[in-house]
């Protein structure tokens, strides 16, 4: 993977990160010695904490992510080694190639006669999980179309940082941490993360997808626990339409968000988690 020079060795001999024109809480690195991938903050993170980490990009190359702490990091068996660069796959494709899969589990009556990938799984077999595709058939619908960015991304992500990280809310005790990483979609290959493994063993694979979404409507990844993704939406869809196709990517992405989540088809998915959302959250089984 094509790597930005990184600052995290100097903060063996500068903890602080003064050097960096930061301020950093006693934290530790994750990695080899001389080439460390991840720096995370020993405390909970706190509302301000994104803010105070947002330097870092522009004086160090470092990128803030929220860490989440059900399990401790030694656990999460990163391995940033086995993963490829995002920029050798294209985003349509990768999401075409999971459509197959996912589709594939659909009832027989609903498969479109040219996949060729079938799961036997009895859980898509269920009668009640027959019209997960609504409002689509079997085939890849495509990428939904960007949307117009009216807020800065990097500002919405500081605004979803602070009010997922408050007191009572699910990530208040999530740890501050920092990647190196040439844009946020990137992290997660980055540090290697591991938590989409039963659906893809190259998670940069996935950053590809992450990416087009930054591009197409402004997303940041947020935080990242041992199984789940939180994205920031700078520029949510607006419309059902607008919604119905973005969670046809999302389906693809992570089918786990849809056949094992509180929403029937795509069309309420849709509905009820993507409408003017300004936060996308995954997780896989």
């Amino acid at each position: 993977m094509a790597m930005i020079p990184n600052q995290l060795p100097r903060l063996v001999s500068d903890p602080t990160g003064r050097s960096l024109g930061l301020d950093l809480p006693p934290g530790t690195l994750t990695g080899p010695a001389e080439t460390p991938y991840l720096w995370s903050g020993h405390a909970p993170a706190g509302p301000a904490a994104w803010a105070a980490l947002r330097p870092a990009a522009r004086t160090a190359g470092l990128l803030p992510v929220l860490l989440g702490v059900e399990r401790d990091l030694d656990e999460w068996q990163l391995q940033p080694e086995r993963m490829s660069d995002p920029a050798d796959h294209d985003a349509d494709e990768v999401l075409a190639g999971f459509w197959g899969c996912a589709a594939s589990e659909t009832p027989e009556e609903e498969q479109d006669p040219r996949m060729t990938t079938v799961v036997d799984d009895p859980f898509y077999k269920q009668p009640e999980h027959g019209g997960i595709l609504a409002p689509f058939t079997a085939g890849w619908p495509g990428l939904a179309a960007a949307q117009p960015l009216d807020t800065d991304p990097d500002r919405a992500a500081a605004t979803v940082a602070e009010m997922l990280t408050e007191p009572g809310f699910w990530l208040d005790e999530a740890r501050p941490a920092l990647v190196p990483a040439r844009r946020s979609a990137d992290i997660p290959a980055v540090i290697g993360w591991g938590g989409p493994l039963n659906h893809e063993n190259d998670v940069a694979r996935l950053c590809t997808v992450l990416r087009s979404w930054e591009d197409r409507f402004g997303a940041r990844v947020i935080a990242l626990t041992f199984d789940q993704l939180v994205v920031s939406v700078a520029a949510p869809p607006r419309t059902l339409e607008e919604a119905e196709a973005v969670a046809a990517e999302h389906f693809a992405f992570c089918p786990d968000n849809i056949a094992q989540g509180s929403h029937g088809t795509l069309r309420e998915y849709a509905e009820k988690a993507l409408l003017d959302a300004p936060v996308w959250s995954f997780w896989w089984d």
